[in-house]
């Protein structure tokens, strides 16, 4: 991997993916997805990962959250190597440190927008009240405050992303992880969704790394990274 791809300031560091690999069984061989990955990410950045379809960003990402295991290497988040933790000690770091968003939301359709944000609170242990105020709070941030109540059916694909959103911050996470954000939305909801993450970037100081195919939008969110062959490099 070139050496441009990987970022180190005196600013702490969030991410610290180093000489990663990831293989598959294939029958009697294996498949290299990717080999000796190194990827750094700061504190209140963020980083668009480009690539071609079957580059393997999405498993990259997978690995960041700690939904997969490297084949080789380590990963650091916060400075914790997540992979040496039990599977019940990283679903806790994951609600804790972590935030996810998908191309789909995958909003429960019979619980309002309030009760989809709060789950992560709840799940990590914050009583209910807590959770319901920190939820409404970060509705509000994100445009939401007066659309409480509904249920995702009564939300526009805009609307529901943003909750999306909002369930991904409202733990207050180091970092949260995006998985084409935007590839579900037209582009003009799409560059609001864009405008709010570059919005709540510079506001609250989250890392924010985006699985993308819109280059428009990595570049104007900050680094580019391009994963191509198995090797990930800066985007010129």
């Amino acid at each position: 991997m070139s050496d441009s791809a990987t970022m180190k300031d005196d600013r702490s560091l969030v991410i610290n993916c180093d000489k990663v690999t990831r293989t598959y069984n294939e029958g009697p061989g294996k498949l290299t997805i990717f080999s000796d990955i190194s990827l750094q990410v700061s504190a209140g950045e963020s980083v668009g990962i480009v690539g071609s379809s079957g580059a393997g960003k999405t498993t990259l990402l997978n690995l960041l959250g700690g939904l997969d295991k490297p084949s080789s290497g380590h990963i650091d988040i916060c400075g914790q190597d997540i992979h040496r933790m039990s599977e019940s000690g990283r679903a806790r770091f994951r609600n804790r440190h972590l935030g996810f968003v998908y191309q789909f939301h995958h909003l429960l359709p019979e619980f309002s927008a309030l009760e989809n944000v709060m789950m992560p609170g709840a799940l990590g242990g914050r009583g209910v009240r807590r959770a319901s105020e920190q939820a409404a709070a970060i509705l509000e941030r994100v445009g939401l405050g007066a659309r409480l109540g509904h249920k995702p059916g009564e939300l526009s694909g805009g609307e529901r992303q943003r909750v999306a959103i909002a369930r991904a911050l409202v733990n207050e996470p180091e970092c949260v992880l995006m998985d084409e954000p935007t590839g579900n939305l037209d582009e003009q909801t799409g560059e609001s969704v864009r405008e709010l993450i570059e919005s709540l970037r510079d506001q609250i100081g989250i890392a924010f790394v985006l699985v993308t195919h819109d280059m428009g939008m990595a570049r104007s969110l900050g680094r580019v990274l391009r994963l191509e062959q198995g090797e990930l490099f800066q985007e010129l």
